[in-house]
């Protein structure tokens, strides 16, 4: 894409009301428009991190046997009746009344939904276990909204739910999602402390939130040294030791009763981008759903639900993947995985030089963002630093002359001159 014709409407100072790094950024990098309170808008950049956060979750969940189906917005509050939570839920849930004088609601979740599904689909235990899942837009109407994305109302999740037979069948399910979790934030570059957690508005007995460590976390919470000193497997993470590691939010946090001692006892604040529940029959019992076991008796399906912040966890990123100068994104997300950098477009040689590896990079199925635009090298340099690419290629009249260009490694800063053939190389693997 050539930055010329791209819309990425940057800005050079911080707004007022942008209290974090991650919406700071966000904003000065074009990513994120305010439209009301809590709800935003995705411009091309922002959305397109977006796409690829999405793409390593599908590609997870799709592994680990989930399967997607798309669950609507706008949900009958007469589910929720059946649940008992339609007046339990409080004022976060938006309620509507549609021209028919029926009550719906913009669904902050979708547990009723899902088990409706279930409940009108299937009759035999031979039909367990399911895991199905979507990612859709959320709207909880959050008190106060701040901290641009990481706490607003209209939000994207990805929710998964879980149907077996029976507890044996349910825990199994529960630790492959634990599983897929740990896979999902590693390949986004992010290290993941799974922490234990009050379950919530949702219900249930078993409860774990997965923690960005960053220091702009909005919770405290404490884990016990063993987790960092543990070698993760990502291909077959040893679920049982990593549950058995003692972690926990302050609010259940217990100086007098932690079984860790002071001096492996470790604090942090922590970015909640996952949280996975067993809660059993709570919802299918309340709601009917039954199955024919293998002797013909009736069996009330045990449930598990499993959501992810999609759309916090670019801010996320962000929080724990920066610096002064701007946003340090992970190849696996980056909106482009290199930005080309022309510092004089009134020079043949450097234009004709950089079209050509603008081709030769979309040939090679790398995408570049090109910046072909008149301005000052400081400019671009200041931009391409901002937006966070994982790689510049730089190239002048200088470099043209002697044949080379200029690489260098947003993360780490180190610059090098190469060959122009040396550097697609390093760049095409």
């Amino acid at each position: 894409m050539r930055l010329s014709r791209f819309f990425l409407p940057t800005l050079k100072e911080t707004p007022a009301e942008a209290k974090i790094v991650s919406h700071r950024l966000m904003l000065r990098a074009g990513m994120i428009r305010q439209e009301s309170a809590g709800i935003y808008s995705w411009l091309p950049l922002g959305l397109r991190v977006l796409k690829n956060i999405e793409t390593i979750i599908r590609d997870e969940q799709d592994a680990a046997g989930a399967q997607e189906i798309l669950m609507p917005t706008i949900q009958s509050a007469d589910l929720w009746r059946e649940s008992g939570r339609y007046d339990d839920y409080g004022k976060e849930m938006l309620r509507i009344e549609d021209r028919h004088g029926r009550d719906l609601l913009y669904g902050p979740t979708n547990e009723e939904m899902v088990t409706s599904i279930l409940r009108d689909c299937i009759k035999s235990y031979k039909q367990l276990p399911v895991n199905l899942y979507h990612i859709q837009w959320k709207f909880r109407d959050e008190v106060r909204p701040r901290f641009g994305i990481m706490r607003c109302r209209e939000f994207l999740m990805k929710d998964a739910y879980s149907f077996d037979l029976d507890l044996e069948g349910a825990k199994r399910s529960y630790d492959n999602m634990f599983a897929a979790y740990l896979r999902t934030f590693a390949r986004m570059g992010l290290k993941a402390v799974p922490v234990r957690a009050d379950p919530g508005a949702i219900g249930g007995d078993m409860s774990h939130e997965f923690h960005i460590l960053a220091e702009t976390g909005e919770s405290a919470i404490f884990y016990d040294a063993a987790y960092d000193e543990m070698t993760l497997d990502m291909d077959n993470p040893d679920v049982a030791a990593l549950q058995s590691i003692y972690a926990a939010e302050e609010e259940l946090h217990d100086p007098e009763k932690c079984p860790v001692a002071d001096d492996r006892l470790k604090q942090a604040r922590g970015i909640e981008v996952g949280h996975i529940f067993f809660f059993g029959t709570k919802y299918s019992a309340a709601m009917g759903l039954v199955v024919d076991g293998p002797g013909g008796e009736r069996i009330t399906p045990e449930m598990g639900s499993y959501g992810i912040g999609v759309s916090r966890l670019p801010a996320a990123i962000i929080e724990a993947s920066h610096d002064e100068n701007g946003i340090i994104w992970p190849d696996s997300v980056a909106p482009f995985a290199v930005g080309l950098v022309n510092l004089k477009v009134s020079d043949e040689a450097c234009v004709s030089q950089c079209d050509d590896i603008y081709d030769r990079l979309r040939d090679a199925g790398i995408e570049a963002l090109y910046d072909d635009r008149d301005e000052r090298p400081g400019a671009k340099f200041a931009d391409m630093d901002l937006i966070g690419l994982p790689w510049q290629l730089v190239v002048g009249p200088r470099g043209v002359a002697a044949g080379t260009v200029e690489l260098k490694r947003r993360a780490g800063g180190e610059k090098e001159e190469l060959s122009l053939d040396s550097a697609l190389e390093k760049l095409t693997g």
